[in-house]
Order: C-alpha cells, then sequence, then structure tokens
C-alpha cells in the first residue's frame, strides 16, 4: 500500500469532498482546454490526473508521458491509473539532462510542482527547451511571503508572491494569469484573495 503523505493525492483513499482532492481535480480539468498532441505531465503523482486528461482528449492527444522521481509512486499510477496513452517515467525534473531525454511537447502541464525543488531556474529552463514553439505551458503554484522565506508547509522550499510568479514568465511569448480558490479558476478580481497562480503560456514560434 502507498503511504498516504501530506503531499501525495490518492483518490482511491480520500472522500470526494476532500479539499486538496477537489483543488488538484479542478487543475487538471483546466488543462483539458489546451491537451492536445505530445503532452507532458510532470510531476505526475499517483497518475489520476494523467488518466483523466487521456481519457477525455483521446481523440486530441497522441502521448502523454507522466513524469515522477518516486518510483513507488509511478508503480501505484501503474497498477491504478494505466492508460494507453499514458507512460509512467522515473524522471527527475531538476536534471539538466532531462529534455534530452523526455524530447519535446505541444503541451506541458505542471501542478504544484515548483515550491517543492531547490533549483527553481534550472526546472523553468527545462520546461522551456521541452516545449516545442508554439507549445503551451500550464503551470500552478500556491501564493506565499516570497522567494527563500520559509513557509509553513513542510515539503516546501518556499512560496512564490504573485509578483514574482508572473516574473517567470516573460521569456513566453504569450501568458494569460489564473486563480485559484477551492475549485474556482478564473482570472482575478478586484478585492479577491486567491492562494494559488496559474500560468497559462505559449511559446513564440
Amino acid at each position: 500500500m502507498l503511504e498516504n503523505t501530506g503531499e501525495r493525492i490518492i483518490p482511491e483513499e480520500m472522500p470526494i469532498t476532500n479539499g486538496m482532492l477537489l483543488e488538484h481535480l479542478a487543475r487538471y480539468y483546466f488543462s483539458l482546454y489546451y491537451a492536445e498532441g505530445r503532452v507532458l505531465d510532470i510531476a505526475c503523482g499517483t497518475g489520476y490526473g494523467s488518466k483523466i486528461m487521456a481519457k477525455a482528449k483521446k481523440a486530441e492527444i497522441k502521448e502523454i508521458i507522466a513524469v515522477d522521481l518516486d518510483e513507488e509512486t509511478l508503480k501505484y499510477a501503474r497498477q491504478h491509473h494505466y492508460h494507453p496513452l499514458v507512460k509512467y517515467v522515473n524522471a527527475n525534473a531538476e536534471d539538466e539532462t532531462l529534455p534530452d531525454q523526455l524530447g519535446i511537447f505541444d503541451v506541458i502541464t505542471s501542478f504544484e510542482t515548483l515550491e517543492h525543488l531547490a533549483s527553481e531556474e534550472l526546472f523553468l529552463n527545462n520546461l522551456y527547451k521541452m516545449l516545442k514553439p508554439g507549445g503551451t505551458l500550464i503551470l500552478s503554484t500556491p501564493f506565499g511571503a516570497g522567494r527563500g522565506k520559509p513557509t509553513r508547509e513542510p515539503f516546501h522550499f518556499h512560496q512564490l508572491t504573485e509578483d514574482e510568479f508572473i516574473e517567470l514568465f516573460e521569456t513566453y511569448g504569450e501568458t494569460e494569469f489564473y486563480y485559484q480558490r477551492s475549485v474556482l479558476i478564473e482570472p482575478k478580481r478586484k478585492g479577491k484573495h486567491y492562494p494559488f497562480g496559474i500560468a497559462v503560456c505559449r511559446k513564440k514560434e
């Protein structure tokens, strides 16, 4: 049995009303609008999100490469969230050779990954290299006190401010920012507080 930590989402072991589960599911359903071609789901965890995309967009998706660092988690994903369009791969998001290992993608999803990584710049460079010109990156992260500042989450290196998050994507051709509260994902509304930010970035042709 896969150990259920505070950061790992295992839908089969969680009530459907669990807030964290609903937040994560909302991001994957949001990404369906963009999912097509060859897709990379980086830090896929137990694989439920990769399977959601594969089932919902099977006519538009050619292949999903679902990457995670933990082999036990991937074993669980292969057993519980198999889909013929999904290939589960053990790899490190902070490995500078990752683009050579995985190749080029039409769409990349990265949900709640950035805050866990020490090498933020290396990770983002990898994503940019692996995204084809004209491709789309959908990336989310929780907001917090800022880069290098402590967070109450034991598995997070830090949590960026909104401004720091926005600055990450200046190299992309077009970027839209969305904000999440529970299952609601929307453009920013004045006076509203949002725990999470979501960037939708299109790489220049």
